[in-house]
């Protein structure tokens, strides 16, 4: 179980800027007006995790509980809390909470609302054994998906289903996905799973086999030849999801794009992107950026994959190990997506 006779949890903590990632008895915190407590069972390790832990930039103070990728059980509901029960097996992703009242929230944009709130940043996140959130946090979890791979859903699932399902492209299309890790595997499996014709993008023969098991219909070795202009003979892409987290192959990808062929980027190191905009005017292209989903999203990118056997390929680590597993995720040895467990 993760909660002792005390009601004693864990937490896997930063201290300091720089220090290691240490697991520590914590107290539940009862939940507030609109809030409920969930005993976590699943949690991701996601890329902005690790951005958490080496420069951490608490909005209260130390230590940090990091952690956006949640999956558990509901175990308290707080005063005024409509439509849930103790015991449902819930997620949480990226969406922590926001302000309920600005324009983006009124229609339904709650992710970009300005006063968003991220678990992990904005309070204590999901590295532990218990997590509180308001309830318009959560998405239920539906039969056919366990813990683990539920909880990548809250982020790197919901991610790249949104940025492929609004992109515009129809079944048949040519897509390509930028990158097989993390985000990629998953954005492949959909990309196949909605009936695009499915490019996968990588470096490397070895990782071939592996793009053609989670339904590419093409792959292209980025060693062996540029992308853009291979896709460029296989017709032009309708869309270019990039997962990769470089940006440096974006500039020649963008001419494997189609007229009115779009590039969506989810994943980035930072660095600027330099392109001559005669690429993007002559064919009337577009570059864009995508993030995350809303909890209502999050339902559906898992009834989705219910329905279609998508599933992240997971790691689990028990949390008490969780700094060993961060390694792993740092090093590019995890397959695909590290995932907590507390043993609930």
């Amino acid at each position: 179980m993760s909660q002792n006779a005390e009601g004693i949890h864990r937490a896997a903590q930063v201290t300091e800027p720089g220090a290691p990632v240490r697991v520590v008895p914590v107290t539940a915190r009862t939940p507030g007006i609109g809030e409920v407590r969930i005993d976590v069972a699943a949690t991701g390790i996601c890329g902005a995790d690790i951005g958490t832990v080496r420069n951490p930039a608490p909005a209260t103070g130390f230590p940090v509980t990091p952690g956006h990728e949640v999956a558990g059980v509901i175990a308290e509901l707080g005063p005024q809390v409509e439509g849930w029960a103790v015991g449902e097996r819930v997620a949480v992703g990226w969406f922590g909470g926001s302000c309920g009242h600005c324009s983006a929230c009124r229609t339904g944009d709650v992710v970009h609302c300005p006063e968003r709130k991220v678990p992990g940043l904005s309070y204590p996140g999901g590295w532990a054994s218990t997590l509180t959130v308001p309830a318009t946090t959560l998405a239920r979890i539906p039969e056919g998906l366990s813990s683990a791979e539920a909880a990548p859903f809250g982020c790197a699932a919901v991610t790249t289903f949104n940025a492929l399902r609004h992109s515009g492209a129809g079944p048949g299309d040519l897509v390509a996905v930028l990158g097989v890790g993390g985000l990629g595997h998953l954005a492949v499996q959909f990309a196949a799973a909605m009936g695009f014709e499915t490019v996968a993008i990588a470096r490397g023969e070895e990782k071939r086999k592996l793009a053609e098991e989670l339904g590419a219909r093409h792959y292209i070795d980025a060693e062996r030849q540029e992308p853009g202009a291979a896709l460029g003979k296989l017709g032009g892409a309708r869309l270019i999801l990039s997962t990769a987290s470089s940006t440096k192959p974006l500039a020649e990808l963008v001419d494997g794009l189609a007229p009115h062929g779009r590039l969506t980027v989810v994943g980035f190191d930072g660095a600027p992107l330099q392109l001559p905009l005669a690429k993007l005017v002559m064919a009337a292209r577009s570059v864009s950026g995508h993030l995350t989903g809303s909890p209502a999203d999050t339902e559906q990118a898992m009834r989705f994959a219910v329905a279609t056997g998508v599933r992240p390929q997971v790691r689990t680590v028990p949390l008490e190990e969780a700094q060993r597993a961060l390694d792993t995720q740092q090093e590019g040895r995890a397959r695909f997506r590290m995932v907590l467990t507390t043993g609930a």
